[in-house]
């Protein structure tokens, strides 16, 4: 089925990221993998190239270029050249830390923060998860109390992606004074650039994905000036919520990137390999299997396509969003295991891209909530 999703425009914008795989990423990838972590000259060459915080507004030293589909354009082209880590650390800073810093931040906090992030200068993280909560965000022990002109922040996270290469994370802490399980009042977000009292633990081994580095921070009494409160004290889990819908749509796009990439390197590769004097594809079963993944991909592409628009129009709500994401994160990894196994052999070999998708693949139905809550959020719409 033909796609009717880009123009023009984000064909030409396709070209640049093209490109920017070729020149800046796919020399040093292997190398980045093997030592997990990513050179930070990544970061100001996407800058340079204008990659970085694209619905950043002019005065900010971004383009304000709001339309997703330049996004979803960065991410496909990630997949197609399996550099699926850089893709993962780009979206952690563009849309996760980014979309609170622009609807919730204060036109001082944007003037310091915003020309950084769009630069490559300011490589930020989102600081949320902790030891004992994940998906459950009243469940955050990190707090922050107010001195004087100041906020003084102590508490842990983990799984925090560029916790080690970058230089500051939005954090979510209490701000309450109390302890338990938090109300709807009960957390601010604070953007905490790195230094006294900030300090990370060793890096994490993921099984995949391993060229973007993963991290526990820990904070003693870190002191973060007022200005650097996002938006209102209190309203923490609010603008969680609210730019939810981002956050799971940028998932169940690189889902669907990855879903479309395996699928072409998988019938590339079964019209190469023989066995039994035949070629893999030649074989009933391979046709019959690339035939249902086939129709997966391209239903995938236009229901994620769909969320897109709906999203650019400004009506991807919340349980739309977790439908996307739930739906695209378990055809990828389905899709990859599927066309994994026939590879064959070689599937389990890491140098093979199928193998290294498989493993990035597991993380989708985990990462921005697990699909566990994505199927709660949805029922509980329909059962409303």
């Amino acid at each position: 089925m033909k796609r009717t999703l880009f123009e023009e425009d984000h064909e030409m914008f396709r070209e640049m990221a093209t490109e920017f795989n070729t020149r800046a990423i796919a020399p040093h990838y292997a190398k980045w993998d093997e030592d997990h972590m990513m050179s930070r000259d990544l970061w100001t060459a996407a800058g340079e190239q204008g990659l970085l915080g694209l619905a950043v507004p002019e005065e900010f030293g971004g383009m304000g270029m709001n339309d997703y589909r330049f996004r979803a354009v960065l991410d496909e082209e990630f997949a197609k050249s399996n550099h699926l880590a850089v893709g993962l650390a780009f979206h952690l800073h563009d849309d996760l830390v980014l979309p609170h810093l622009l609807a919730y931040g204060s036109d001082e906090l944007k003037g310091r923060w915003l020309p950084g992030m769009v630069s490559g200068e300011t490589v930020t993280s989102i600081a949320w998860t902790e030891p004992g909560a994940g998906s459950d965000l009243r469940g955050i022990r990190t707090k922050a109390v107010r001195d004087g002109d100041d906020w003084l922040i102590t508490g842990q996270k983990t799984f925090i992606g560029n916790g080690i290469s970058g230089d500051a994370s939005l954090v979510l802490a209490r701000t309450d004074g109390s302890s338990g399980r938090g109300s709807r009042d009960s957390f601010s977000l604070f953007m905490v650039r790195k230094g006294e009292g900030y300090s990370t633990g060793n890096q994490l081994d993921k099984m995949g994905l391993k060229a973007s580095d993963t991290a526990e921070l820990f904070f003693d009494n870190v002191r973060v000036q007022h200005a650097d409160l996002v938006g209102e004290e209190g309203k923490g889990l609010q603008y969680a919520a609210g730019q939810l819908p981002q956050g799971r749509l940028a998932i169940a796009v690189a889902s669907s990137a990855v879903v479309r990439s395996v699928y072409e390197e998988t019938v590339r590769y079964t019209k190469d390999r023989n066995a039994f004097g035949d070629r893999i594809i030649d074989f009933q079963n391979s046709r019959f299997e690339l035939a249902d993944i086939l129709t997966e991909v391209e239903v995938t592409e236009t229901y994620v396509d769909q969320a897109i628009l709906a999203f650019n129009a400004g009506e991807l709500d919340a349980a739309s969003a977790a439908r996307a994401k739930l739906w695209a994160s378990e055809r990828a990894k389905s899709v990859t295991d599927r066309c994994l196994q026939l590879h064959g052999g070689y599937g389990y070999i890491l140098e093979y891209p199928v193998a290294q998708a498989y493993l990035a693949a597991r993380l989708l139905t985990i990462f921005g909530g697990t699909n566990e809550i994505m199927r709660d959020v949805v029922g509980r719409t329909i059962a409303d």
